[in-house]
């Protein structure tokens, strides 16, 4: 996976060419990957995620929390529009690579009324399947996250933080595995059951391509030479 804790496509991707290099090297050996980014800059690796996803060893996930360019500066300040992503959902489809778009974090009162409308332009724009998580504040980020909500949305901040606490049993954290990432509760629910009419509306259809796990070159890659 490229890349679970950061975005393999940051800035510094365009001086560097590590994902690029990397995605080489799977190439070569016939590796299933899948990437989560939300910078356009995956676009200039068109030609090698082309041949990646004929094979199927290719899925691809954009992070777009937003159709709104203002929620979007104030959410991820210094990262691609939401028009240019919305662009490389487009693009990366009509190239016949899958791809799956990313609404994380779904925040209450700030992006959870989006969810049929984004839904529905990224499935217009090819797009095979959504997914998304409910924000969960662990740790300092949850004092951190308070200030910010408090200077940023001074008119909705008690409701904000409210909200969250009732996806997360009174508390603005949660580390529980299968819990942490979609919440519990009403609110939940209801976000839950937004996701579950979006993909009936405007999803329907549509399915990601499992990876082919059967081509993957183990006497090239030699890995047994390293032990």
């Amino acid at each position: 996976m490229l890349s679970g804790n950061t975005d393999c496509y940051q800035p510094i991707e365009k001086k560097l060419e590590i994902t690029r290099e990397i995605l080489k090297v799977l190439l070569k050996l016939k590796h299933p990957v899948g990437i989560i980014t939300k910078n356009a800059l995956i676009l200039r690796d068109l030609d090698i995620l082309k041949e990646l996803a004929f094979l199927n060893l290719l899925k691809v996930n954009i992070s777009i929390t937003s159709l709104s360019e203002q929620t979007r500066r104030i959410l991820e300040p210094r990262t691609t529009t939401i028009k240019k992503r919305l662009d490389t959902v487009k693009i990366l489809s009509e190239n016949n690579i899958p791809v799956n778009v990313m609404m994380a974090p779904i925040i209450p009162a700030i992006n959870n009324h989006e969810i049929l409308p984004l839904v529905k332009k990224v499935s217009d724009l090819g797009a095979k399947s959504v997914a998304y998580t409910v924000v969960r504040l662990n740790g300092a980020i949850g004092e951190i996250f308070k200030k910010w909500v408090e200077k940023t949305y001074p008119d909705r901040a008690e409701k904000i933080l409210h909200q969250i606490e009732d996806c997360h049993n009174g508390t603005l954290n949660e580390s529980r595995y299968r819990v942490r990432m979609k919440g519990e509760g009403k609110f939940a629910e209801q976000i839950a059951m937004q996701f579950k009419l979006a993909r009936k509306l405007y999803l329907k259809d549509k399915t990601i391509p499992e990876f082919d796990c059967t081509i993957f070159d183990k006497f090239q890659s030699n890995q047994m030479s390293l032990f």
